[in-house]
């Protein structure tokens, strides 16, 4: 038969045994190892705290000061900057549930523009000639879109001698935000349009048969609104450097012809000088564009 020991039995026999000089080194090894391991977890998590609140407000002083030989000036953080950070925390975070296409995740608003050097407009290879024959088909098709903004971007990157500024910017929108999405690039492609004082269309008041008296050479800008599918088309980089716009470029000719540029929701171009007989200066482009960075 098996005999259980009451507890209060145990405690008994342990005590008695407490003198035995074997049985006080356990106690001590046991107590002071019970020590440590405390004293470990009060200091881990203490660390752990305060590392979370060293991150939270390094992040802050990032996001809401400005920086001065590497210290700040102010470390006072502005809730509407908070507020956005959040903003864009949540957004990663939504990037991760949004299903995948061909290009990436959700839906990319973007424009490029390019200004150069056209110092003979009137050549059948001048970007005015190029930009015409895009603009004089009138079929608004993903297909017909992507080919044009292909088309744009490839006489681009051809003329890439003749650059002389650029700039470019984009806005991701998840899938569900669609809507918003189309806002963006209406809002993006109006503000373009309100800096044309007169709308010059192909074929009408006989501006495609004007005669041009002289070479006329001007300055031309160039600006493509594309709204694609995906986040995987590079926006960032046009105007800080050559190789960054012809990356840009490059990037937007490629990714529009992905699926038979069923990828494509909406393409525009706008370019001035539109009308042949109008000479676009330096001074002008200063003025009208100040975002292009010279190149």
């Amino acid at each position: 038969s098996t005999s259980i020991v009451p507890t209060t039995t145990f405690w008994r026999i342990l005590w008695r045994n407490y003198r035995c000089r074997k049985m006080r080194l356990a106690f001590f090894v046991l107590a002071t190892a019970f020590l440590i391991l405390l004293s470990f977890c009060i200091s881990t998590s203490q660390a752990f705290v305060y590392f979370c609140s060293s991150q939270r407000s390094f992040l802050s002083w990032k996001a809401g000061d400005s920086v001065l030989n590497g210290y700040s000036k102010s470390r006072s953080f502005h809730p509407q900057q908070k507020m956005q950070f959040n903003r864009q925390q949540l957004k990663m975070i939504g990037k991760l549930f949004e299903e995948k296409g061909p290009l990436g995740k959700g839906i990319t608003v973007g424009k490029i523009q390019v200004s150069l050097a056209a110092n003979d407009r009137t050549s059948p290879t001048s970007i005015f000639s190029l930009l015409e024959r895009q603009a004089s088909n009138n079929d608004s098709s993903p297909e017909e879109l992507a080919r044009m903004a292909n088309e744009i971007c490839l006489s681009l990157l051809r003329k890439r001698d003749d650059w002389t500024g650029a700039c470019s910017s984009s806005k991701w929108f998840p899938m569900k935000d669609s809507g918003k999405a189309e806002s963006y690039f209406n809002d993006l492609s109006n503000t373009e349009a309100a800096k044309f004082e007169k709308e010059y269309n192909l074929g009408s008041s006989g501006s495609d048969s004007k005669e041009i008296s002289g070479v006329l050479a001007t300055q031309v800008v160039v600006s493509l609104v594309l709204e694609i599918q995906g986040d995987s088309t590079k926006f960032d980089g046009a105007g800080f450097s050559l190789s960054g716009t012809k990356d840009v470029l490059s990037s937007i000719a490629s990714n529009v012809l992905v699926d038979g540029g069923d990828c494509v929701n909406a393409a525009e171009v706008f370019w001035t000088p539109s009308d042949r007989d109008e000479v676009l200066t330096k001074n002008d482009i200063i003025l009208d564009f100040p975002e292009l960075v010279d190149l």
